[in-house]
């Protein structure tokens, strides 16, 4: 398998995971030209529409896990056009990070956004974690 089919598989995996997420959707945000992923209009993700090397996705994750992450691989770095501290950027040609592992960063990112809701929103949302 190329590099760009490995891409293209996860391109299409990490929208997939992403929609099914309870209340968010993963779309094709066109003044950004990204993947956007949303949650009652709020951002917890943002990913490469196109299946090539530099195709990246950009999640949030806890301040402190993120700087280790980014010691720890070579292929996740600070969230590009984002906060720096709150975000992080993975290559998604990395060999380094299983599938599961960036949906696990994919769940942890949802949730991170859902916290933040207004109460009436973050019930729908934390039903589904009980």
């Amino acid at each position: 398998m190329t590099t760009n089919q490995k891409i293209k598989q996860r391109l299409e995996r990490f929208q997939a995971f992403g929609d099914e997420l309870p209340k968010a959707k993963v779309y094709y945000r066109n003044d950004w030209e990204i993947l956007y992923f949303d949650l009652y209009g709020k951002m917890f993700g943002m990913m490469s529409p196109e299946a090539v090397e530099t195709a990246t996705i950009t999640l949030k994750g806890p301040p402190v896990k993120n700087e280790e992450l980014r010691e720890i691989y070579s292929d996740i770095t600070p969230g590009y056009h984002m906060n720096k501290k709150h975000w992080n950027t993975i290559a998604l040609s990395t060999a380094q990070l299983s599938d599961e592992e960036i949906e696990g960063m994919i769940t942890l990112s949802y949730r991170l956004v859902a916290k933040k809701l207004p109460a009436a929103e973050r019930k729908k949302v934390e039903a589904y974690w009980q």
